[in-house]
């Protein structure tokens, strides 16, 4: 709902704050007092077209600031979160400036915005009827919403088991485009595979076998070195056995030890050298039988060697191709069998898909044969109601249909566009909104439409203008009689120049210009009883202080009251 609006350098509006409420507000004044600029403001502060010859000469700028109380957990709530601004608990505030140049900007929760996010927040908090003002209910996506709402339970239920089956299908469909517009590449991708794996399984190969040929390969590559080398360091800690003096390690080390265990019962420091040295040559010993063993193992194997390198050889091919590693290369052939296994199972899936396509096409088609003999019926009902409402408001020949046309394709919401048309007299033919009525025959068809819409329509807030334009009489009577029943479940703020229509306010708002031609903060007053009389004796004779105005005028408050009463 709209708490306030502050309105700034804005046609003749100097510095004005309007307090609005629940309900059903009425914004009167005389003429050229600056009554249409409240609404021009609003359409600015929902992202209407922004028109720098509207900035007051001499301002700069004109500002627009509006405080709005919207529930904490809903959808604007969140895209307000979005897009980078706070709210005060549930209250959110817009604004939007002009500048005299043509800019525009708008900040949205305390945070620069786009004007079109502005826009598009509209659409879920306000609804403004003027003239000059692009209607809401004129976008063929709002109407097909609309009057699915008035549908009510029934298409709900139908809708809801329409876009499970929409969604699969397309699901199905997608899938199968793939498979179909794709097989050429799926068969080579598959052919691909199959070389792989076959080369793979022809190689045979092991987990870790690359490190071990590897070592394999230094080894036989290294056998005399290796060999010699083992022999030298034996005989270092062994001695050679046909030499006549052995200088040998373990020769050496045993004298070491002889030396130490003659005395090593005088000293206890010497007892523990001793044993070190006990340790050390058994160590010694072990290492020289273990290098003799080696030494005698090592054989030079050419045959072998060049086996290995043919095997690394092999190997290293398939690493170019499938992985670093052998464990990589086996790795790949598992991923690869399993992508084989689907891209054989093709053939059966698309049999599979296309079956179920045609069952959910069936039952999709029959889903939405069933929301268009809904949507037709509630049409019918609509335009019939809407027509009525009409009838009620000076428009007595006028007829409003619902075109309901249903293509050939599958969309989100079935397969009707949804189009509200006017016929204003009976040998009019019916044409749309837009261009079927006049800018006042249009505020009347779209009061009667937000009347007929009235708990189907979520907008919390509607504004008119000049939707009394060219009426007067019981009629103007039975706009405010309805404005007044559209405000038991939105908040109604309409500007107008007609006492029948203020009369059935909940709250009355006045516009007063001050000497100096302009509207500021101090000419925009919230009426009490005896102000309201006032106000609608001015507006009914032109003379505030006329007694025969002044009954006139208690007269309608009464009537009014009683009626919003019952």
């Amino acid at each position: 709902m709209l708490e306030e609006v502050h309105i700034r350098g804005l046609g003749v509006i100097d510095d004005a704050v309007l307090e609005l409420s629940p309900g059903f507000t009425v914004v009167t004044g005389e003429t050229g007092a600056g009554k249409t600029m409240v609404v021009t403001g609003l359409g600015l502060l929902f992202g209407g077209r922004a028109d720098p010859q509207r900035v007051r000469p001499g301002t700069g700028r004109a500002v627009v600031e509006g405080r709005l109380t919207v529930p904490a957990d809903g959808r604007v709530a969140e895209r307000v979160v979005e897009a980078g601004g706070d709210l005060d608990e549930d209250v959110l505030i817009l604004t939007r400036m002009v500048s005299a140049e043509g800019r525009s900007r708008a900040t949205l929760g305390g945070r620069s915005a786009p004007v079109s996010l502005l826009a598009y927040l509209a659409d879920d908090l306000v609804a403004v009827h003027g003239q000059s003002d692009q209607q809401r209910l004129l976008r063929p996506e709002r109407q097909r919403a609309a009057l699915d709402r008035y549908a009510g339970a029934e298409l709900n239920r139908t809708w809801t088991s329409y876009t499970a089956a929409y969604r699969r299908h397309r699901e199905i469909t997608e899938v199968l485009d793939e498979l179909t517009t794709r097989a050429r590449e799926r068969a080579q991708e598959a052919d691909l595979l199959r070389f792989g794996l076959e080369e793979i399984a022809a190689a045979e190969l092991r987990p870790g076998e690359d490190a071990e040929l590897l070592g394999e390969e230094n080894r036989l590559a290294h056998a005399d070195a290796l060999r010699v080398a083992a022999t030298t360091a034996h005989e270092a800690l062994t001695g050679d056995p046909a030499a006549e003096v052995q200088a040998d390690v373990v020769g050496l080390l045993a004298a070491a030890r002889a030396s130490l265990t003659a005395v090593r019962e005088h000293d206890t420091a010497l007892a523990s050298l001793a044993d070190r040295l006990d340790e050390a040559s058994y160590v010694l010993s072990d290492a020289a039988t273990e290098l003799a063993s080696y030494a005698e193992s090592v054989e030079a194997d050419p045959a072998r060697l060049a086996a290995v390198q043919e095997r690394r050889s092999l190997l290293t091919q398939l690493s170019r191709k499938y992985g670093e590693t052998v464990d990589d290369v086996l790795a790949w052939a598992e991923d690869a069998a399993k992508r084989l296994a689907d891209l054989e199972g093709d053939d059966d899936r698309i049999e599979e898909l296309r079956a179920e396509e045609a069952e959910v096409g069936a039952r999709l088609d029959a889903l939405a044969t069933e929301l268009t003999r809904i949507r037709v019926e509630a049409a019918e009902r609509f335009g019939a109601a809407v027509t009525e409402e009409l009838t009620a408001l000076a428009m007595p020949h006028a007829r409003v249909s619902v075109r309901v046309t249903t293509g050939d394709g599958f969309g989100p919401h079935g397969r009707d566009d949804i189009e509200l048309l006017l016929a204003p007299h009976p040998s009019a033919p019916p044409l749309p909104l837009n261009k079927g009525a006049s800018g006042g025959e249009l505020s009347r068809v779209m009061l009667a439409i937000e009347v007929v819409f009235a708990g189907a329509d979520p907008v919390p807030t509607f504004v008119f203008d000049e939707v009394d334009a060219g009426v007067g009489g019981k009629a103007a009577v039975e706009i405010g009689r309805r404005l007044a029943r559209l405000a038991r479940r939105a908040q109604v703020i309409v500007v107008t120049h007609l006492p029948q229509v203020a009369a059935f306010a909940d709250n009355h708002l006045v516009v007063e210009k001050s000497n100096e031609g302009t509207v500021t903060e101090s000419g925009v007053t919230r009426l009490d009883r005896g102000g309201r009389a006032r106000e609608l004796s001015r507006m009914l004779a032109g003379l505030e202080d006329s007694e025969l105005g002044r009954a006139h005028a208690e007269e309608l408050l009464t009537i009014a009251a009683a009626d919003r009463a019952s």
